[in-house]
């Protein structure tokens, strides 16, 4: 039975303070300076230094006005529109080009947003936070469609199937794993790990799942037996993010051990699944549950770091290509854009977002 929906406390027309500026001291492309002309002089043009790549207002665009922690950065389907879920409880809306307007701001949860995903028409957004319950918003109205109950602890992770019939996963610090059908406020069905689960993720068919946590092996789950596969066992600390390549054929974790890895997927795999490790991004003292993520062709990786930045390498060649600054806390969460444009957006423990072009 669907649960009654609720406005979000006036979410989309929030008072509160919300500043998109323009960051000149930082280039993404190549580290060197932009200048910016007197708005007087020629309307407040950019003068740029190196060739453009998006269609960004500016190569660097910082969205501030959150109060608590950024934990999960999201692009929609589409990459016209950022989620941003917070320790200060709110998800926030903006829109990726332009002036990045923030056009709406949904409260409701009783906890800090821990994660998010997107329906996959983009209407719906899903969020997991530390009040123990999942959440469905409708992003038209506003409302929150629906509170999903079943957890008894913390939810640190969420992913919504590829595919198919819409499903959704998450994982929480009692141990268990719940899976969802979006329109019933029960869970349909829970698995226990024996271990806080930090992080989760879906099989492109649909027909696995994968699983982190503080036993630092990631497990691999038949979906129809709900048994454990295989296990993937090579971090030394918390595995905190996970997500399948594009073409399927790869899984991408990152850990407290201050790596991101890749493994081979693949049903006839080597008994050694590991593929290649990625360093340069530590996890910090705080030992944030930083996210990496794949970009749209899955030839580059990028990963928040403990030191305020974002880390960008060659998938292939595991090549540090960039380790971009800007940020004053831990970066939680970093997310390519959808499709063909070098646009990435940044989460942080300094409640900011940073969303920015790279060069081709």
């Amino acid at each position: 039975m669907a649960a009654e929906k609720r406005p979000a406390s006036n979410a989309f027309g929030s008072s509160q303070l919300v500043v998109k500026r323009q960051k000149s001291n930082i280039d993404l492309s190549d580290g060197r300076a932009l200048a910016v002309t007197n708005a007087n002089a020629s309307g407040g043009a950019l003068i740029h230094s190196v060739p453009r790549t998006s269609g960004l207002q500016s190569p660097i665009m910082e969205l501030t006005g959150h109060t608590g922690e950024v934990f999960a950065t999201r692009f929609d389907t589409a990459g016209h529109l950022i989620a941003s879920g917070s320790m200060d409880r709110s998800i926030m809306l903006w829109r990726t080009y332009g002036q990045c307007d923030n056009f709406g701001v949904l409260t409701g949860h009783k906890g800090a947003i821990l994660d998010l995903q997107w329906s996959r028409d983009s209407r719906v957004l899903f969020s997991a936070s530390a009040d123990t319950t999942v959440a469905s918003w409708d992003l038209e109205s506003g409302l929150r469609i629906r509170r999903h109950e079943g957890h008894e602890e913390v939810i640190n992770c969420l992913d919504v199937s590829k595919r198919g019939e819409e499903i959704l996963v998450s994982g929480s610090d009692d141990g268990y794993i719940c899976i969802w059908d979006p329109r019933k406020k029960r869970s349909m069905d829970e698995m226990d790990t024996g271990f806080p689960v930090t992080s989760v993720a879906l099989a492109e068919a649909g027909n696995e799942l994968y699983s982190g946590g503080i036993d630092n092996d990631i497990k691999v789950w038949d979906m129809r037996k709900q048994s454990v596969i295989y296990t993937l066992s090579g971090h030394t600390d918390t595995v905190t993010s996970l997500q399948p390549s594009p073409d399927a054929q790869a899984l991408l974790s990152y850990s407290h051990d201050g790596t991101a890895r890749t493994w081979d997927i693949r049903p006839f795999a080597p008994v050694n699944r590991q593929m290649k490790s990625y360093v340069g991004a530590p996890p910090g003292l705080e030992k944030n549950l930083v996210r990496a993520s794949w970009n749209s062709k899955g030839d580059r990786i990028a990963a928040g770091s403990g030191d305020g930045t974002a880390v960008v390498w060659d998938a292939s060649s595991a090549k540090l290509l960039y380790k971009l600054p800007g940020h004053r806390g831990t970066v939680n969460d970093v997310r390519f854009a959808p499709g063909d444009e070098p646009i990435i957006v940044s989460g942080s423990s300094d409640r900011n977002l940073i969303l920015g072009e790279l060069g081709t």
